[in-house]
């Protein structure tokens, strides 16, 4: 597998902080954004290498591995117990610095001293595949029914079900979907992170989801009915009379449903904000007033 400058990608020096990388990062997300670049597919490629780049380096443990092995990080610690393995069979010599991206026979070669042991102690040891990490953007709609999608990694369709109520950030591990092994090694497995993005007038919470309903002065003294919008429809609801600004009512049930629980949903939280009317009629100020007085 052909080495990938992950530094190169986010345009950043190899000796920056990690507050260097995350905007970098942030930077460079927003301009290649899929929703920004709608059916650019040199955008949408740019986009999984920003975050596959960032998935490596904002991690201080990987980004050691990464700055180490380079393409080869993810079997660090094979290599180091292929390491002391050598040690132990009185094969050691100086080693300095790292590896360089050239890949395995350079570091066996450098390890076991020869071509010849290196093929032959290579072929002795498996490595598993390396982890593919990859992030699928959503809109809370599209996670709040259990649906089907189809993710294309290494070329390859992957049928993915996707459960309601995922969360955001949440990561979900496909097993036997990473790189291939060395050696007959074990496969790798992919690693998908949830990025949910919320268009909606709701708040999401866990389960459960918070809505801010305006309510006219009038309604909010007298009392009566009001229909709102909620993620499965209409919902009729009862205003009772002399209801105060702030005020919260819960519809048990009426919120987002439960991660892998069939049928279960948290509730909604009403919050009803208090509308004063504006461009009063004089006969309405003199009505006001006449209220007033009686208070």
């Amino acid at each position: 597998m052909a080495f990938i400058d992950y530094y190169k990608i986010l345009n950043i020096a190899k000796n920056v902080t990690e507050t260097d990388i995350k905007k970098a990062y942030r930077k460079l997300a927003r301009k290649y954004h899929p929703d920004l670049n709608p059916n650019d597919k040199v955008a949408e490629k740019k986009f999984k290498e920003i975050n596959e780049a960032n998935e490596v380096l904002s991690n201080p443990e990987n980004r050691k591995k990464y700055d180490q092995y380079g393409k080869d990080w993810k079997h660090a610690e094979e290599f180091e117990k292929a390491k002391q393995q050598s040690y132990k069979s009185g094969h050691q010599q100086s080693t300095s610095g790292g590896f360089s991206n050239e890949g395995f026979s350079d570091f066996f070669e450098s390890m076991f001293g020869g071509r010849s042991t290196s093929q032959q102690t290579r072929g002795n040891l498996k490595f598993r595949g390396q982890d593919y990490n990859t992030e699928l953007h959503l809109n809370l709609k599209d996670v709040y029914r259990t649906h089907q999608r189809t993710l294309t990694i290494n070329k390859k369709n992957i049928r993915l079900k996707i459960p309601a109520g995922v969360n955001n950030g949440q990561v979900i591990k496909i097993k036997g979907h990473g790189g291939k092994g060395i050696n007959d090694g074990p496969i790798g497995d992919l690693y998908i992170k949830f990025s949910i993005i919320n268009r909606s007038k709701f708040k999401r919470d866990k389960d459960n989801l918070h809505l801010v309903v305006n309510l006219d002065l009038y309604k909010a003294i007298l009392g009566g009915d009001l229909t709102i919008d909620s993620f499965e429809g209409k919902v009729k609801l009862k205003i009772k009379p002399e209801t105060q600004n702030g005020a919260k009512v819960k519809l048990k049930g009426k919120g987002f449903p439960k991660y892998k629980k069939e049928g279960e949903f948290g509730d909604l939280y009403i919050t009803y904000q208090v509308k004063t009317p504006t461009n009063l009629t004089e006969k309405e100020n003199e009505l006001f007033r006449e209220l007033a007085k009686l208070r």
